[in-house]
């Protein structure tokens, strides 16, 4: 696929998103988006993303449904492994009382996993079946039809995920803080004196903020530029197959990794949402 453009086009058709949008004339799609701002829709990290999501509920909720006391089959020992992981990791983080904390981080690790896992998905592939789709279905060039399949390369959807962590720290804080609380922790933390109530109300506001900051840009930036080499590798012809190899085998462990990464901030976070200072 790499030989029908330019190095340059190449890259840049792998890592466009599928865009819609509502114009004057009605919906539209990919470059009639161009100019359509804050309202154009990524519809192909939605459609992945909560493709992925239904997965991970499928599965876990198929293997919930069958599991025995027994001697388990090899999807529920999976499972099992995997929840019993989360959960000594709450356990051994979250300092506070919540029952919600080992779900969502639960949630949080399997589905950043999973979407992460699509970078190990060829590069090409994705791309040649939507375009075969897209000209035989709908009559489209091949080559404006576009379609990221690794969700977390796009920003929107890393903020998407930070935001909400965010919005529950925010509401941990009130809740056992109180308004009050929170507010006093805003603005008399790291100086206890009024006359520096300006000075600290700055500061932990950028700390709070930095929060979603670092989960939202740390997972987009390593999976962008992970599926980037991907790309860049795919570039230089009939070579690329054992570097694409040795790529992956080394992303094994760091996609894993930046899914954990991303659950244990978010635990981390939410404890220090609810400690009292």
């Amino acid at each position: 696929m790499a030989s029908e453009y330019t190095t340059s086009e190449y890259i840049k058709h792998h890592l466009t998103n599928a865009t819609m949008c509502s114009t004057d004339n009605g919906i539209a799609f990919n470059k009639a988006c161009s100019d359509a701002g804050f309202w154009a829709w990524h519809v192909d990290t939605l459609a992945w993303s909560i493709g992925l999501g239904l997965l991970f509920l499928i599965i876990f909720r198929s293997v919930a449904s069958k599991a025995t006391t027994g001697v388990p089959g090899k999807m529920q020992a999976f499972v099992e492994l995997v929840v019993e992981f989360v959960d000594d990791n709450v356990k051994s983080t979250f300092h506070g009382r919540s029952a919600l904390i080992a779900p969502l981080a639960l949630t949080i690790f399997v589905w950043v996993l999973l979407m992460n896992l699509m970078d190990l998905v060829p590069v090409d592939l994705i791309p040649w079946v939507s375009g075969l789709i897209g000209q035989a279905a709908f009559g489209m060039d091949p080559h404006d039809v576009y379609n990221k399949a690794v969700p977390t390369t796009d920003l929107n959807l890393t903020f998407a995920l930070a935001t909400g962590v965010f919005i529950l720290i925010l509401f941990y804080s009130i809740k056992m803080k109180g308004i009050g609380g929170f507010m006093k922790e805003l603005t008399m933390q790291p100086f206890g004196h009024p006359a520096f109530i300006p000075i600290n109300f700055i500061l932990e506001t950028v700390t709070l903020l930095a929060r979603p900051l670092s989960l939202a840009l740390r997972l987009f930036g390593n999976l962008y530029a992970s599926e980037l080499i991907f790309i860049l590798i795919a570039t230089i012809g009939y070579f690329q197959l054992p570097l694409h190899f040795m790529w992956a085998v080394f992303h094994i462990l760091v996609l894993p990794l930046q899914a954990f990464i991303f659950m244990m901030l978010t635990i981390v976070y939410l404890s220090l949402a609810c400690e009292e200072h």
